[in-house]
């Protein structure tokens, strides 16, 4: 609560936050669009593969030319960690081997790093972490995407003295979603393909959030910062409404919909026949908790929390995310206080490969978002190897592979690279 003046009082000394920003895509310009009116705080270096196209995005946002004309724009992203002018690094080019590699140059640079990279968190979160923390800097999720909101709720309801029964997300979400490729994306975003191209839209990028294939990313991140478990057999998207939350978000033993206690969870703003959720929660974030006792079962009911039959399942949830409009927030907590907003701390899940298509021995796949494969979550479990989404580009499958079967890592021909070994060694972080 006090964020606002430390950035403020750091402006003051004349020592304000120092930002450099990786990728100047959709998250990274909601960020710089908030910058000029952040006191404390300043982006000096900009890194993307095509620094006029980061230029121009500052011009969009709303950057005079004076700032414009004070920023450094780069192509490597690494150099910013060498960089005596940066305090964070702000990785957001949503490539998982480039981020790991931004990341890595962070820490050994001494700089803090904000990971809005979350397919490279899920992939080796963990191993990342426990570096920066060897190292005396901060890995922290990206405040304003889902999963380090919802880790901030998670800590909110322990803190208080809750058990978290379940934590996640609201998206829109129908079972032909998995099956969908970029050619068939915009008809369910009501959009033409030519109306897409025209506003500089990835369809890939998009099928990915439409395909299951982010929310499961996003629950993993959750389930591995917060210690929550991740279904057995993926996310089950239930259809539910902020009012039933508490009722379908509690184990199967006692009239719920999950597996059992503290688990991730999307819950979908369409009934399976397509009729519109009541009161969904499409673009927020929740948390179910359990009363420890009688008495703070009966003050759910007293503060009008919405519960479950039974009284003791109370829901709080926030209807909206602000995405990189709220990333300063994390900026400022890793420089100004030392502390991350959400971080990896086990692999208590994965973003298992889910061929879409029969796959023929020999072929390629595209990863995230593709032709050929969708990502769920999975529990991680001693001994199996299922291939990461975030591996699953431009590799080829060894043998045939039918349409709705889990890759496993010896299904493909993978480099033993440091990024493998990695994923590897991050496994090792199961409880």
């Amino acid at each position: 609560m006090n964020l606002a003046r430390l950035a403020a009082e750091a402006a003051a000394r004349g020592t304000p936050v120092r930002a450099g920003l990786i990728g100047a895509g959709k998250f990274g310009s909601m960020f710089l669009s908030q910058v000029p009116t952040i006191e404390g705080l300043e982006v000096t270096a900009i890194a993307d593969l095509d620094p006029d196209r980061a230029r121009t995005a500052c011009a969009t946002v709303g950057w005079d030319a004076d700032r414009i004309a004070a920023t450094d724009f780069v192509s490597d992203g690494k150099a910013l960690a060498t960089r005596d002018d940066i305090d964070v690094m702000i990785e957001a080019t949503g490539n998982p081997r480039a981020g790991i590699a931004h990341a890595l140059a962070a820490i050994a640079g001494g700089k803090h790093i904000v990971m809005v990279n979350v397919e490279a968190d899920v992939l080796v979160g963990p191993v990342l972490a426990a570096k920066a923390a060897e190292a005396g800097v901060v890995y922290s999720m990206a405040y304003g995407d889902q999963p380090a909101l919802v880790s901030e709720m998670v800590d909110w309801a322990r803190a208080a003295g809750f058990r978290v029964a379940a934590a996640g997300k609201g998206t829109k979400y129908l079972p032909d979603y998995h099956n969908v490729t970029p050619d068939g994306v915009w008809a369910h975003y009501g959009l033409t393909s030519e109306a897409a191209k025209k506003a500089g839209m990835n369809p890939q990028m998009f099928n990915s959030f439409l395909d299951g294939t982010k929310s499961a990313i996003e629950m993993v991140a959750i389930a591995n910062a917060c210690g929550l478990n991740v279904p057995a057999d993926g996310l089950k998207f239930p259809p539910c409404g902020v009012d039933d939350l508490a009722h379908i978000l509690r184990p199967q033993e006692i009239g719920g919909q999950l597996d059992g206690p503290g688990m991730v969870e999307v819950v979908s703003s369409v009934e399976r026949d397509g009729r519109p959720v009541f009161r969904d929660l499409r673009w927020g974030v929740y948390v179910v908790l359990e009363a420890p006792n009688d008495y703070a079962a009966a003050c759910f009911k007293q503060y009008g929390l919405p519960t479950d039959r039974t009284g003791r399942f109370a829901a709080m949830y926030k209807p909206f995310h602000m995405i990189g409009l709220e990333l300063s927030v994390s900026v400022l907590s890793a420089a100004l206080r030392g502390e991350a907003t959400g971080s990896a701390r086990q692999m208590r899940g994965t973003v298992a490969s889910v061929a879409k298509k029969d796959l023929r021995a020999g072929e390629m796949l595209d990863g995230e978002g593709g032709y050929t494969v969708w990502g769920k979550a999975q529990p991680v479990v001693a001994g199996a190897q299922p291939l990461p989404i975030g591996l699953a580009h431009g590799v080829s499958v060894k043998r045939d592979i039918p349409a709705g079967q889990v890759l496993m890592l010896d299904d493909l021909d993978l480099p033993e690279d440091d990024v493998l070994a990695m994923y590897r060694q991050s496994l090792q972080s199961v409880a």
